[in-house]
């Protein structure tokens, strides 16, 4: 068994309870999990310093000295403040402990030497250093040669079991020290030739004790580049795997269904990249390879028609297409939007949910079955094995992170034997070129970058919540101008322990504020049926102000709506607040989004709302939620289970690393795509480890 396979109970220094605290808390179940715990900082041990050199500007500084005397400070009940006074023989300073007093006490004796570290502070014109970490003098020559400290990140519960940042340390160093022979590698000879790469052995011990600062970036260098080579590499063989298995239908022929509809029903003249991004679909459903395409543009850029066209294409080819959304209320929006678009042109298009019921759904399995229904659009009901189509072609997905893997897998299997439908995948969340190669790095991406002609950008302004009555001011003129507006709140009922406005409240205070407008509601816990009415009375007009959570960041088309009001702003990411800002500005008026905050914002929260306010591109603002947030919290990754678990690389800032492994990734599949060559061994033995982990990296797309 390889030694890194070993359960951490049988480290020295573990046992059962500390199995328990470190499995729950950190994942470490492993020695390969303990070894891919990294540090999170690390502090220059190498310098000893004398206490009257000591001052309180300095970072943290080690001591060699002994303790004095002990004193007590009763600070309440059952809280104890214990102080040691600690000297070298050039001045004397004070060691504080406010929790584990006690144990401290009995834990250090007095006139023993001791290696003291830890963030010195003035207290009372006196030196002292809180929660100071101690060695005993004899301990020292233990960590001798360690000139970086690592610091590990724990949890309270681990520092309740007295398992802090030194405590990990020491494990780690048992299992270094156990590891006598050198780590397996996991990447061929040629890239590490090629790319200049330190061995993992060596990098590995190196990133718990580096040297100096070069010899740990070269380490950390290797160690990201690994982790992101195998994301790529599986990627790669999956893509690779899925085109020598299955054939896409061939569909040469662009018939009276796409030219009527160009023709005649095209509402507007394609933006120059609708026209780039049809070319490709046109490309890929030629091919006789599956299309898997990501489509990728803003809201309101036209992308539902783009995937029309792309349906039109498969009927005039004697397919069926289908579209599936995430939501009822979309799957709606969708239905009327391709009814409106096709007009009185000869296609059936029906729908599918979970509303749909009884003889209706009866009619339209039938019609699916026998082929009569050409475009059926709707939700997750689309996938189950009742729904049978005659001969399915094209499959659009449309916002595809809401939709787990296998729910996805199962519309591949509704195609035919040997083959599979083309696959167009849609998303209004923009994606950073780094985190769209990994999330969705099977897929052929096509961006539609282009506004249609006519619609004016969105205004974006920062108003504090101070400033309400000048907000309904502005709002009121709108209304009596006859346009419509959303009002977003975070939170559906009032939290004791998040002291937001609600929204139950704040529609009162509306309806107040606004005696002589009509106003609808809708959240995410009123049933299905009553929502819809809500949101309908919205669409219809018969409301003027729709008050909302969040349920309506996905799909609500009402080009009337003119105002978005987001409440609370500071409690939503970027990618929300640009997603629910994509509401409004769908007519040719002129639109505005109001961000409403307190005065007093976090650093990270003040550049959120500047960058919302300085751009309507929704690139540069995924990028720069990648770059605050990081793409485990990026709305997509969560919903779909894919939140990676990276332990070193970091997708925000590590993009040429990215494509660096992606390059080599593509050249090991080019050359060997089953990897059976004797050189990547290696390469699949890697791999079936990491398919032990609970992160799904075969299914990634």
């Amino acid at each position: 068994m390889d030694i890194l396979e070993q359960d951490i109970m049988y480290l020295a220094g573990v046992g059962p309870h500390r199995k328990k605290i470190l499995g729950e808390e950190l994942g470490i179940k492993t020695f390969g999990d303990l070894l891919e715990y990294y540090p999170y900082k690390y502090v220059d041990r190498s310098k000893f310093y004398a206490v009257r050199e000591l001052s309180g500007e300095m970072p943290f500084v080690q001591v060699v000295g002994q303790i004095l005397s002990f004193e007590k400070f009763e600070m309440g009940p059952r809280k104890l403040r214990v102080v040691a006074h600690f000297s070298d023989g050039t001045g004397v300073m004070d060691l504080v402990w406010f929790n584990y007093g006690k144990a401290a006490m009995e834990k250090y004796r007095i006139g023993k030497m001791y290696v003291v570290f830890g963030r010195p502070a003035v207290f009372n014109n006196r030196i002292q250093v809180v929660h100071p970490e101690l060695d005993e003098l004899s301990e020292q020559t233990k960590t001798e040669g360690i000139k970086m400290q690592p610091y590990y990140n724990t949890t309270e519960k681990m520092k309740k079991a007295g398992m802090t940042s030194r405590a990990v340390e020491k494990l780690v160093r048992t299992l270094l020290e156990k590891m006598r022979q050198p780590l397996a590698e996991t990447l061929p000879d040629s890239i590490l030739a090629s790319r200049h790469l330190m061995g993992r052995d060596e990098a590995l011990r190196t990133l718990h004790y580096p040297h100096d600062a070069k010899q740990l970036e070269r380490a950390r260098m290797r160690m990201k580049f690994e982790e992101l080579f195998f994301v790529q590499l599986n990627i790669l063989r999956y893509a690779s795997d899925q085109r020598r298995k299955f054939r896409g239908y061939v569909f040469n022929r662009i018939g009276p269904l796409f030219n009527d509809f160009y023709q005649q029903n095209l509402p507007f003249q394609l933006t120059g990249a609708q026209k780039r991004v049809m070319h490709e679909i046109r490309a890929d459903v030629c091919s006789g390879r599956q299309m898997n395409r990501l489509l990728q543009g803003d809201v309101g850029s036209g992308k539902t028609l783009v995937a029309l066209m792309a349906m039109l294409i498969a009927l005039d080819n004697g397919f069926q297409a289908c579209i599936m959304a995430p939501t009822e209320i979309l799957a709606e929006q969708h239905l009327q939007t391709i009814r409106d678009f096709l007009r009185e042109m000869p296609v059936r298009v029906e729908l599918l949910t979970g509303m749909v019921k009884g003889k209706r759904r009866q009619e339209v399995l039938g019609g699916l079955d026998d082929g009569t229904v050409q475009i059926l659009v709707g939700t997750h009901a689309v996938i189950e094995d009742t729904v049978q189509f005659r001969r399915l072609g094209l499959v659009v997905v449309d916002e595809q992170h809401r939709f787990g893997v296998a729910q996805r897998a199962k519309l591949w299997s509704k195609g035919g034997e040997n083959y599979v439908p083309h696959v167009l995948v849609m998303t209004a969340t923009p994606i950073p070129r780094t985190l769209a190669m990994t999330l969705y790095g099977d897929l052929d991406v096509s961006v539609i970058d282009e506004l249609p002609p006519g619609r004016k950008p969105i205004q974006t302004t920062h108003v504090f919540d101070s400033h309400m009555t000048s907000l309904y001011a502005g709002m009121r003129r709108q209304v009596q101008q006859g346009r419509q507006i959303y009002v977003v709140f975070p939170l559906i009922e009032e939290s004791e322990k998040i002291d937001l406005k609600n929204l139950e409240q704040g529609f009162e205070t509306l309806r107040q504020a606004f005696p002589e407008f009509r106003l609808s509601k809708v959240h995410g816990k009123m049933k299905p049926k009553d929502k819809e009415e809500e949101m309908q009375r919205f669409v219809s007009g018969e409301t003027q102000m729709l008050v909302a959570t969040t349920v309506i960041e996905v799909g609500v088309n009402v080009p009337n709506a003119s105002v978005m009001v987001i409440l609370d702003a500071q409690r939503f990411g970027l990618s929300q607040l640009h997603q629910l800002r994509g509401r409004v500005g769908r007519g040719a008026d002129q639109s505005f989004c109001i961000l409403v905050t307190p005065y007093k914002l976090s650093e990270d929260t003040r550049k959120r709302i500047d960058i919302m306010c300085q751009t309507n591109d929704g690139f540069r603002i995924a990028e720069a939620d990648l770059k605050l947030r990081g793409p485990g919290d990026l709305e997509g990754t969560q919903q779909s289970g894919m939140a990676f678990d990276l332990k070193i690389a970091n997708i925000a800032t590590d993009g040429q690393l990215v494509q660096m492994a992606r390059d080599e990734a593509q050249r090991v599949i080019d050359l060997d795509p089953q990897l059976q060559l004797p050189a990547h061994q290696l390469l699949v033995a890697r791999l079936r480890q990491l398919h032990k982990s609970p992160f799904n990296w075969s299914e990634i797309s």
